[in-house]
């Protein structure tokens, strides 16, 4: 028994060690923190204090956080599952027997803003819906009125921007989910009478069902995390409508100079992201769901 497990240990030491240092020791260390009073400068940062539950009684009465709380869901809702999702999808299925030269051109415009920085794709998002940007050029060369898209709608703002900058990974995962549909059964639906619609329904979306369950869990989780984009369109604002955990994390323990209570909303947000991925880990191990799939 110790030889076998030995045999295992071995090889998966250097994974199980990098996990330890930048996955275990980080959220360890923000557990720790959560109990304290660190701060970025004055006496809390060079000895910080234990304050017991004090941070997660702040914690469950700021008004703040709930809001954020709230925020992170819609958003993550809005531009992962529905948004990125179902548009790389969409796409995906919809250039699934196109000419080559169709599929190349769609992927290069669809990848070309998932390969940018975050940072680069934000400004270029920025210089799109700001107030004298291009969406209100072009507004205004159709003699409609143009507005601050930042100020207006900030929550559509950053969720289509996110939508647009990330709909290439799901349109990758579901190219290659398509490429491994059996075709004798497509064809055998399409003699039985079954439209376009029936036979991805009924045909497609069961063959391709973990797969679709695997590309959720990882851009939901992807997405929780965003700061880059969102920081750079509206820094949160305006008053706070965009103001999603992340961003409430950073506030409170960089501008406000509240490493332990910053720490503790970064454990909510954990929370949140263990939540979802057990949802989705539980509907990958479902009986029903172990067909086909990449």
């Amino acid at each position: 028994m110790a030889a076998g497990v030995r045999q295992w240990l071995v090889p998966m030491a250097p994974a199980l060690l990098l996990l330890g240092l930048f996955v275990a020791g980080p959220i360890l260390w923000s557990i720790y923190v959560s109990f304290t009073n660190a701060a970025l400068s004055g006496a809390a940062a060079t000895d910080p204090e234990f304050v017991g539950l004090e941070n997660y009684r702040r914690l469950f009465t700021d008004p703040a956080l709930w809001h954020s709380a709230w925020l992170t869901v819609v958003f993550t809702v809005g531009s992962a599952v529905l948004g990125q999702n179902l548009l790389g999808m969409l796409i995906a299925v919809l250039t699934q027997h196109r000419r080559r030269w169709v599929r190349t051109a769609v992927g290069t415009v669809v990848v070309s803003a998932w390969v940018l920085p975050e940072l680069v794709a934000a400004f270029a998002i920025y210089a799109f819906l700001n107030a004298e940007g291009t969406l209100n050029n072009l507004l205004a060369s159709l003699g409609m009125q143009p507005q601050d898209w930042l100020y207006s709608a900030p929550m559509v703002a950053v969720v289509l921007g996110n939508v647009w900058r990330g709909t290439a990974f799901s349109m990758l995962v579901y190219q290659a989910a398509l490429s491994e549909v059996p075709t004798d059964l497509v064809e055998a639906a399409e003699v039985d009478g079954a439209g376009a619609l029936r036979r991805f329904w009924h045909v497609t979306l069961p063959v391709i069902r973990r797969s679709v369950l695997t590309n959720l869990m990882l851009i939901t989780l992807q997405t929780i995390g965003v700061f880059t984009l969102i920081y750079v369109l509206t820094a949160g604002g305006p008053n706070a409508a965009t103001q999603t955990l992340p961003l409430l994390m950073y506030d409170q323990a960089f501008e406000l100079d509240e490493i332990g209570y910053g720490a503790t909303i970064s454990l909510v947000l954990l929370v949140i992201g263990g939540l979802f991925a057990v949802v989705y880990a539980r509907s990958l191990g479902d009986p029903d769901s172990r067909e086909g799939g990449v």
